[in-house]
């Protein structure tokens, strides 16, 4: 459909956009100048735009005749974390950075908006481009939801992506099914019987408790959990005591649980909830379970998916296209997709001969030539899905 030498002399407006959004993050919830920057320029290129929404939420309307309605997102969020780069382009919040690449989704996002625009005569349909915040940790992305953004119109086709320091640049994914977990947080209580560390006999020891709690749980995914499908169950979190010498009253664990299907989930949460309880019961203590859901896994369509193939052997050729990048790493593009079939494709942005540096670290920074090979595979697709080709 295109070419990336074609698409070449928007890069360098890619990288000033990408730039300056990270000299200036923002924290989810908050992306107050971000969210203007972005509606100035869609107001600049003809969108129809709606501001506000969920805070600081922005979509770009471009209604292009008759067609299928896709919508491409991005998040607008940084992290509360200080940046220990040092290039020109570093940011100048102290205590907050786009360590994530959020920053560079934001880039694309413009990018596919502005040439989209310049080229109607390419397409017919309409384009949503929806830009998000809070998705780290926040749920903004179902907080747009509950504000209407899948309304008037409710798009068709969903299409997001993720530069992704674990693949080198000029290497995209995208596969079939499940490529995110879902992600759930639970914490559990447990209620002993305080005493002194010398008379353990008198007590009921909620430490020698949450320590068997902690060796039981591990065998959910070893021996509940189906050897062929995956789960991670991970406890972060131990808090008890105040001496050397005291034997406390109660223990806190908190932890994750990371799934790709429904029903893996269900027997994780019930053995969890039995272990937990159980363990306390035998001990002589009592134990409660509560579980936060979190977001739900991020499930790639199939037909949408093969659209994004062939947009991604035009851009990078037959040796750039991988189709098995999965992590139990969690994204909130999942309540969108819950909602409207699409692909959540991986961008490879570690530079080839570089350090690779992961996401969330105090010195993440991406090669920048994933951001024109990221808005060459998202302006393809889309130019095919409006072809309808995802039909």
């Amino acid at each position: 459909m295109i070419t990336l030498e074609a698409l070449r002399p928007i890069h360098p407006r890619l990288i000033e956009w990408r730039r300056d959004f990270h000299r200036h993050p923002e924290l989810g919830m908050e992306e107050y100048r971000t969210a203007k920057v972005i509606a100035e320029h869609l107001r600049e290129w003809g969108y129809e735009v709606r501001e506000g929404i969920a805070a600081t939420g922005v979509i770009g309307l471009l209604r292009n005749g008759d067609g299928p309605i896709v919508m491409v997102r991005a998040d607008m969020d940084a992290l509360p974390i200080q940046e220990a780069n040092e290039h020109d382009y570093v940011s100048t919040i102290p205590g907050k950075m786009h360590a994530c690449g959020h920053d560079a989704h934001m880039a694309i996002g413009l990018g596919v908006a502005e040439w989209m625009a310049e080229h109607r005569d390419a397409w017919h349909g309409t384009l949503m481009m929806l830009f998000q915040p809070g998705e780290e940790g926040f749920n903004g992305a179902a907080k747009m939801i509950a504000a209407g953004a899948l309304e008037h119109p409710h798009p068709d086709l969903f299409l997001a992506l993720h530069v992704w320091n674990e693949m080198e640049v000029g290497q995209v994914s995208a596969a079939v099914g499940p490529v995110m977990a879902a992600a759930d947080a639970w914490s559990t209580h447990i209620i002993g019987k305080g005493g002194h560390a010398a008379t353990p006999h008198e007590s009921i020891d909620p430490v020698y408790i949450a320590a068997l709690t902690v060796e039981a749980l591990q065998s959910i995914v070893s021996r509940n959990v189906d050897p062929m499908k995956t789960a991670v169950l991970t406890v972060g979190s131990i808090h008890a005591g105040t001496a050397f010498n005291i034997i406390p009253n109660e223990a806190e664990l908190k932890g994750t649980v990371r799934t790709f299907e429904e029903t893996v989930r269900e027997t994780v949460m019930g053995r969890l909830k039995t272990i937990v309880e159980g363990t306390a019961w035998m001990m002589g203590g009592v134990a409660t379970l509560e579980v936060a859901e979190g977001t739900p896994a991020v499930v790639n369509d199939e037909k949408v998916s093969h659209v994004v193939w062939k947009a991604i052997t035009d851009i990078v050729g037959e040796q750039g296209l991988r189709t098995d990048v999965r992590t139990m790493g969690s994204e909130d593009a999942s309540f969108f997709m819950r909602e409207v079939p699409g692909c959540y494709f991986f961008v490879g942005s570690s530079p080839v001969d570089g350090e690779k540096v992961p996401h969330h670290h105090p010195r993440f920074d991406i090669d920048e030539e994933a951001l024109i090979i990221g808005a060459a595979v998202m302006i393809d697709a889309l130019l095919r899905l409006f072809g309808g080709e995802a039909a």
